[in-house]
């Protein structure tokens, strides 16, 4: 029999398969696998088609997963089996006619959820009885009406599931939403936050969007907290802006309110991934309320009135520069009909000569083409040597202190308003939401080096 058609070994082939097999364990077997390297207790888990044939996988009492080479292995002792059919506990979300109304919109990423031990599915809640179950702090806070917009990977969010966002974030706002919550994967999130905030400008409430690091499964997993701090922004808060609102620092003390412009991932794995870049976060966040850093923050109003403009042209391309690029991978763009490249280069905004040629063929094709930095911290600052003026000079424009990405979101936008030269120059250039800022505050750039003496110390009279 294929072991992957046999539910008792799925997903184990090979020599696990035979181990298992051996040793008369199958998955769910709740067992004790004494090996060389240790004794570990825990569910063993069901592996993927991909996963290689060399590791037991199981589950531990800690919520952690861990997996044990097989030739390692020396005997297994099954102390049960649980095979459960997980339910997320579901109860009716209560009603106060006294708390705000909230709109929460799902697009895919995991806000609350629950280990499957059937199928080893992280179950995602969103119903507001689910949600109330897994959350109940959220009863506290508003009434809470969800709706599941989309049910996508953070990549694969796009133009299209970006239009129909707005569009529901404009009626929820229309129907007297007194904050709106939009859960979202992490890894794309700020690039939704820098679109909504031009396709949502001036909205009279707060809109959050959260996400987690660490699925809900996992001890360590962000998802509740950060619920629970961005359901209490949007209900609450008197910050009317796009933003996004995750993990502070590495611990559970508070969340920090990002501006959607100026947002970052910033760490693969970390829980305090999001970072405020060249300027500071608006707001901490924490179960006692919001605790503004800034003030010329948009602040909350009792009208019903929001431009929702989701024009997009999704034929614009970022091109991070390198050290001996060559002009080919300009040319492909403008051969395939690209009307748009935001440039990351390097220092104040630099790219190499050989580029000279094919960036004055991309003018010449109506091709609009701006430039950022890659240090991501800083302006670009084209006139302080020969290279910046030379590429000025071809057309190159440059985009000011704009991250790469929300230059990228912003170009698509206005190319899908115009793309005549000067009009797309002007609404690029023009600060709709703080994406471009005449300034950065003095304690906008702060990176702590680790491994030096001064740093330390001060890390340490605050390492949780």
């Amino acid at each position: 029999m294929n072991s992957n058609a046999d539910p008792r070994y799925k997903g184990y082939r090979g020599k696990t398969r035979e181990l298992l097999a051996a040793q008369g364990v199958q998955v769910w077997s709740d067992v004790e696998i004494h090996s060389t390297k240790g004794v570990f207790s825990g569910i063993i888990l069901p592996r993927s088609e991909n996963a290689d044939q060399y590791h037991v996988v199981i589950k531990m009492a800690s919520g952690y997963n861990v997996g044990i080479r097989a030739d390692t292995i020396t005997r297994i002792v099954q102390r049960g089996f649980r095979e459960a059919h997980y339910q997320i506990p579901e109860r009716e979300f209560p009603r106060d006619e006294s708390k705000p109304n909230v709109v929460l919109f799902g697009t895919g990423g995991t806000i609350a959820s629950r280990l499957d031990y059937r199928t080893g599915a992280v179950i995602p809640a969103f119903s507001p009885g689910e949600l109330y179950g897994s959350v109940p702090e959220l009863a506290d806070i508003c009434n809470l009406r969800t709706e599941k917009l989309y049910s996508v990977f953070s990549e694969n969010m796009g133009p299209q599931q970006w239009v129909g966002l707005a569009g529901k974030v404009g009626e929820a706002i229309r129907q007297g939403a007194d904050g709106v919550v939009i859960g979202h994967g992490t890894d794309t999130m700020h690039h939704t936050a820098a679109i909504l905030s031009f396709m949502v400008q001036n909205p009279p409430i707060p809109v959050v969007m959260v996400g987690s690091q660490r699925s809900s499964d996992r001890p360590s997993s962000d998802a509740a907290s950060n619920l629970v701090n961005a359901t209490l922004t949007a209900a609450k808060s008197d910050i009317a802006e796009v933003m996004v609102c995750m993990f502070g620092p590495t611990s559970d003390l508070y969340d920090l309110l990002h501006q959607g412009t100026r947002v970052r991932k910033m760490h693969s794995s970390y829980r305090s991934t999001f970072r405020t870049i060249g300027d500071v976060p608006l707001a901490r966040v924490d179960r006692n309320g919001v605790k503004p850093i800034r003030t010329d923050y948009n602040r909350r109003r009792a009208d019903r009135q929001v431009t929702i403009d989701p024009a997009f042209d999704d034929r614009v391309s970022i091109v991070y520069y390198y050290p001996g690029m060559k002009p080919d991978i300009i040319e492909s763009l403008i051969d395939n009909g690209y009307k748009g490249i935001v440039i990351a280069g390097t220092g104040l905004g630099h790219v190499n000569q050989p580029l000279y040629p094919v960036l004055k063929r991309a003018r010449d094709m109506g091709v609009h083409v701006f430039m950022t930095v890659q240090t991501l911290w800083g302006y670009v600052q084209m006139y302080v040597y020969e290279t910046g003026r030379d590429l000025m000079d071809l057309g190159v424009i440059p985009a000011g202190n704009m991250l790469p990405e929300v230059a990228y979101m912003k170009l698509c936008w206005a190319l899908g308003h115009s793309h005549q030269r000067e009009e797309v120059q002007r609404i690029m250039l023009t600060p709709i939401a703080r994406e471009i800022t005449l300034r950065e505050p003095h304690d906008g750039y702060l990176i702590l080096q680790g491994g030096l003496p001064e740093v330390e110390e001060f890390i340490g009279r605050y390492r949780r």
